[in-house]
Formats: C-alpha cells, structure tokens, sequence
C-alpha cells in the first residue's frame, strides 16, 4: 500500500562534533558534498515525494541553518527551536509532534545521504509502509558495501521484515540509513525532555512493530571530513 505522507521531521540538531574543521564554523546539514548542503538532500528528495511541510530541529549554529532555510519554499519550513536544551533524538521529535500531526510522517537525518536506485526510497517506504503493522518502518543500507561506514551494524532482519537490534557482541548487517516512517503512537508514554530513541526501537522490536525496508542504491556515512571526500567521488561516480 502507498501511504501519502505529507509531513517530515527533519534531525539538524546534533552538535556534529566528528565533522571538524568545519565543526565551529558550519553546522553539519550545511557541509557541502558535491557543492549541495547535506540538508538540501534530504528536503529535495521531500519535496520529491510531494512532503508539504517539514519540522526542522536546531540547536548547534542555529541561525546559520535557520537563515539557510527561509530560501526553501517546499517544503514549507517550520523551525523546532533547541538553543536552550538539546532534546536528543527521541526528545527533539517529541516536541515538535504538534507541527506533524496525527498521521505517520517520514523521519530523516539531516546528515544521510544516499544514491537512489531505480525507485527513490522514500518512494518505497511510503508504498511499503502499513500502520495496521508498523509503528516504524526504518530504511536500512547493508553495512558491508555502505561508503564511510565500518561498525557493526544496527540490526538483523526477518524475512517478514521484522527488525532486531543488535546485541552488545553481535555483528549483524544492516545498519539504519537515518531515514524512516514514524507514527505518533510509537512516541506513546515516551518520557519529556532528552532522551535517545534507541529503547523506543527496542520496545517496538519487541512488539513486533518495527520493520525495515532495504536501500536500494549505495548508502554514504558522512560523519567526517574524509567521508565528505569519499561521498563526493561516489557522486562523482553515479552521475557518468
């Protein structure tokens, strides 16, 4: 089934400490890869899916992002404002659950940064995205052939699609791509102020509501100035 999503949460809180020397000066979403800024990605490809507004968190340098986003008219732009406590991932989202309403919404990293194949994948999510099942549905790139990644993984996945979180001493292979399609009932109960949205993926895991869809395409982890480099080869490389 196609869910028609037409609002976005957009992550660009983080303080990007790994990305020096632009750590200081830029904010992570507006390092360029390819002479874009790495936010202007992820609001092309809403914008793409139809996306009529996007909640955009701030914290580090926010003004630079915030005056870098009053040039974007799709989608519309609303500022979630951190400045005074940063939320994290779970608390960010939870206070801007107001400006994204009752419906699912995609969920995506400001920083993530991806190929498309055949089919854009926020295209995929949204056609493989079922509320009836799902509390969240994560895009997940495999973590042996993804450019600038070398951990260990985030999650196995069963054939139904269902995902569970790596163990402490576990390999598995996948690792989430940093975009997805939430509900508000997964936020149910979630506590006020900071906190991570890791125990959210575990109590959904645990239910059996949290499900993953595979990229198709070749996933890119810009989390540091080489990765920048090897992004913008991989660009470089899929525009020939």
């Amino acid at each position: 089934m196609t869910t028609a999503l037409k609002r976005a949460m957009v992550l660009a809180a983080g303080l990007g400490t790994r990305m020096r020397p632009f750590n200081g000066q830029v904010p992570k979403p507006l390092v360029k890869v390819g002479g874009k800024a790495l936010i202007d990605y992820v609001l092309d490809r809403l914008a793409a899916q139809k996306v009529e507004r996007a909640v955009v968190n701030v914290h580090h340098l926010a003004d630079q992002i915030e005056r870098h986003l009053a040039q974007r008219r799709q989608p519309k732009i609303v500022i979630s404002d951190e400045r005074s406590e940063l939320l994290g991932t779970g608390g960010g989202v939870l206070k801007a659950l107001p400006e994204l309403g009752d419906a699912p919404f995609f969920h995506v990293n400001s920083d993530t940064i991806w190929i498309d194949g055949v089919k854009p994948n926020l295209a995929r999510l949204a056609e493989a995205f079922d509320d009836a099942r799902m509390d969240a549905l994560l895009l997940l790139a495999p973590a042996a052939s993804s450019i600038g990644y070398s951990g260990r993984g985030d999650f196995s996945m069963a054939a139904d699609g269902r995902l569970v979180p790596r163990g402490e001493r576990e390999v598995v292979p996948f690792v989430y791509a940093g975009a997805a399609i939430l509900t508000p009932a997964f936020f149910a109960g979630a506590p006020h102020g900071a906190f991570s949205m890791s125990p959210l993926f575990e109590r959904a895991a645990e239910a059996g509501r949290l499900c993953g869809l595979r990229l198709e395409g070749v996933w890119m982890h810009v989390g540091t100035p080489e990765a920048v480099q090897a992004a913008e080869k991989a660009l470089l490389t899929a525009a020939v």
